[in-house]
């Protein structure tokens, strides 16, 4: 079996592409960070399913980089988390500056460490507006780089790059996934909000495809 580490936030994204990558007979490696956001509950909801899937899991604890993102909502306490659909302007406020970078970074030198053949990660299209790091040019740029960066070419691959959170979901149901397994909103209170951004799209999502959402909300 071919190693892959999946970066895995423990939304509905990563999730979906996690399963995807264990279906497609990958032997899977796991990897979520805590970089200080203000929604870390999700790392509860991604150490579960891990655990359940008998996959290999690492947190790592990067807080520290917090110090350096004062301008998103997602992890500064003077910045509330905005209500709203993604297409407002004040969702730019959600932005981590150069989060997907780094991780990647972080993903593939853990993948050159265990001699695994590539990192998946979870953007897709309906991120590409308001998130650079989440367009096809990006994960280009990052392949490239990552191929030359150490003497092991490791590939950078984002599964669902050409499809949006409604395709994302449509795949995971044919999957047979449960959804009440991810954690999605970006507030992190005890339910989920369902008037953040990241909520508004995954209500929608499940409206398009005709099923009910099976997590609580406020």
């Amino acid at each position: 079996m071919k190693k892959l580490v999946v970066i895995y936030s423990g939304g509905m994204d990563s999730f979906t592409a996690l399963n995807k990558a264990v279906k497609e007979g990958f032997d899977v490696y796991a990897l979520s960070f805590d970089y200080g956001q203000k929604h870390n509950k999700e790392l509860i909801y991604a150490s579960d399913v891990c655990s359940d899937l008998g996959i290999p899991h690492k947190i790592l604890d990067i807080k520290s980089i917090s110090t350096l993102f004062t301008s998103s909502s997602l992890v500064s306490d003077d910045i509330k988390v905005p209500d709203g659909h993604y297409e407002a302007d004040n969702m730019k406020s959600t932005v981590v500056p150069n989060r997907n970078m780094i991780l990647i970074s972080l993903a593939i030198a853990y993948a050159v460490d265990i001699e695994a053949e590539g990192v998946w990660y979870g953007a897709h299209s309906g991120d590409h507006m308001i998130y650079p790091d989440c367009r096809p040019e990006f994960v280009k740029v990052m392949d490239q780089a990552s191929k030359v960066a150490n003497f092991e070419p490791i590939y950078v691959h984002a599964p669902y790059l050409e499809t949006d959170k409604i395709g994302i979901l449509k795949d995971g149901i044919s999957m047979g996934l449960d959804y009440s397994q991810t954690w999605t909103c970006y507030k992190g209170l005890e339910k989920s909000c369902g008037t953040c951004g990241s909520c508004v799209e995954r209500l929608e999502a499940f409206e398009k495809n005709k099923t009910q959402d099976p997590i609580k909300y406020f």
